[in-house]
C-alpha cells in the first residue's frame, strides 16, 4: 500500500505515541510535517521525529499532504477540522469529535459534501480487549444478552492539576473519560435509544496537588462534570448502568460487565487496548471465572491505530472502523446525560451509528 502523505496539528504530550507509532509501527502513512500553536513547540517535536515544522495554514495549503491528524484540545477541533475539509483534506482526530453536537453534525456533513473520510478516537476498542469480548457476544457465548454495568473513576483533581485542557469544556468525565466506556458499549451492543442519568461537579474550587506545577498548592476553577450515573437502553432494548466517579482519590480504575443467559463477561478498562477478558458460565453449583485467548496482539499503548485504517480506507475503499458516526453518536449520549441530568428526564437520543465490523485486517499495516 502507498503511504497516505499526513500533517499532524497538535505537539502536546499525546501528539509522541501517535507519531512513534504512525511513524515507526503502522505503514500505512508517510507523516512529512507537524503545527503547534507555538511554532517552537512544533520545531521541537519535528526535529525528534525527523519531520518538518510548519505553520497549521501551511501544512493546510501544501498540495503533497493528503491527511491530518488533529491532537489539540477539545474545544479547538471544529475549527481546525473544518479548515482541514475545506482545504481538501482527511482526517482524524483525538476525542472528542467536538464539544456539541451540533458542530459534529456539520463536520460529518462537510466531509460528505466534499467526499471525504472523517474518524476520530478513541480507538482503544480496536485493541485486544474489546475485539475478544466482540468474537466471544458474536460466537454467542453468553447467550442473550440481558443487561450491562460499567464502573469507572479516576482522580480529576491530580490531573487537572497537570493537564489544564480539562479544565476546558470537553475536559469534563464524559467527554474526556466517558466516551472510552460509551464507544466499546457501542461497538459491542450497536447504538443507544434512551439515556436517564444524574451529572453533577462534586467540586468547583479545587487546589493543585501536582508538585511539580508552577500552580502547585493554588486554587484553580474546574466548572465541568466529575460525577455521572446513569441508565442507558441500547436500540435493542438491552438496558444497563453507566456510573463514572471522577472524584476518587485512586488513578483510574474500570470495570466493564456484560451479563447474558448462559454467562457473564468482564472487561476492564476501556481506556486501554488491552487487558483481561474473563467469562463466568451458567453454572450456578460451580462458578469458576475463565480467562479467554486474546485475538490480536494489540494490547499496549497503539494509538494512531485508528489514523493508520483511515489511511487504508483512503487508499483501499471502505469505512473506517473509527468512524466520525460512531463518535457523534457517543457525543450525542454524552450531551444527553447532561442534559437529562439537568432537566431529570429521560432523553432520546437524536443519532445512531454502524456497529462497526470486527477489526480483524489489523495484519495489513502493522509492521511488528
Amino acid at each position: 500500500m502507498n503511504p497516505v502523505k499526513t500533517g499532524v496539528i497538535g505537539c502536546g504530550a499525546i501528539s509522541d505515541i501517535y507519531l512513534q507509532n504512525m511513524i515507526n509501527r503502522f505503514g500505512a502513512q508517510e507523516v512529512l510535517a507537524c503545527s503547534a500553536a507555538h511554532r517552537e513547540n512544533a520545531e521541537k517535536k519535528a526535529a525528534q521525529y525527523g519531520i518538518r515544522a510548519a505553520d497549521t495554514a501551511e501544512m493546510l495549503a501544501d498540495p503533497e499532504i493528503e491527511m491530518i491528524v488533529v491532537l489539540t484540545p477539545a474545544p479547538t477541533h471544529y475549527e481546525l477540522v473544518m479548515r482541514a475539509l475545506q482545504a481538501g483534506k482527511h482526517v482524524y482526530l483525538e476525542k472528542p469529535l467536538a464539544t456539541e453536537l451540533s458542530r459534529a453534525k456539520e463536520m460529518i456533513s462537510l466531509a460528505r459534501e466534499k467526499k471525504l473520510l472523517l474518524a476520530s478516537a478513541p480507538e482503544t476498542f480496536m485493541g485486544s480487549a474489546v475485539q475478544t469480548a466482540r468474537k466471544a457476544l458474536d460466537g454467542g457465548l453468553i447467550g442473550d444478552i440481558t443487561s450491562f454495568h460499567i464502573v469507572a473513576n479516576r482522580d480529576l483533581t491530580m490531573l487537572a492539576s497537570i493537564f489544564k485542557f480539562l479544565r476546558l469544556p470537553g475536559g469534563g468525565i464524559c467527554y474526556d473519560y466517558g466516551v472510552y466506556y460509551l464507544t466499546a458499549l457501542c461497538a459491542l451492543l450497536g447504538p443507544m435509544e434512551k439515556v436517564y442519568a444524574q451529572v453533577g461537579n462534586h467540586c468547583r474550587v479545587r487546589k493543585n496537588v501536582f508538585p511539580q506545577s508552577p500552580e502547585f498548592g493554588q486554587d484553580y476553577i474546574y466548572d465541568n462534570e466529575s460525577q455521572v450515573n446513569a441508565v442507558l437502553t441500547t436500540k435493542g432494548g438491552i438496558s444497563g448502568t453507566f456510573s463514572l466517579n471522577g472524584d476518587s482519590a485512586a488513578a483510574d480504575q474500570g470495570e466493564f460487565t456484560i451479563h447474558g443467559t448462559k454467562g457473564i463477561l468482564r472487561l476492564g478498562d476501556a481506556n486501554q487496548f488491552g487487558g483481561t477478558v474473563s467469562f463466568l458460565p451458567n453454572d450456578f453449583m460451580h462458578p469458576e471465572w475463565r480467562t479467554l485467548e486474546p485475538v490480536s496482539p494489540l494490547s499496549d499503548n497503539c494509538r494512531g491505530i485508528g489514523a493508520a485504517d483511515l489511511a487504508r480506507c483512503i487508499r483501499e475503499g471502505g469505512k473506517p472502523a473509527a468512524s466520525a458516526e460512531m463518535a457523534c453518536h457517543v457525543l450525542d449520549i454524552v450531551e444527553k446525560m447532561i442534559e437529562s441530568g439537568a432537566g431529570g428526564t429521560v432523553r432520546m437520543t437524536e443519532t445512531s451509528c454502524e456497529r462497526p465490523a470486527p477489526f480483524d485486517n489489523w495484519q495489513q499495516f502493522v509492521k511488528e
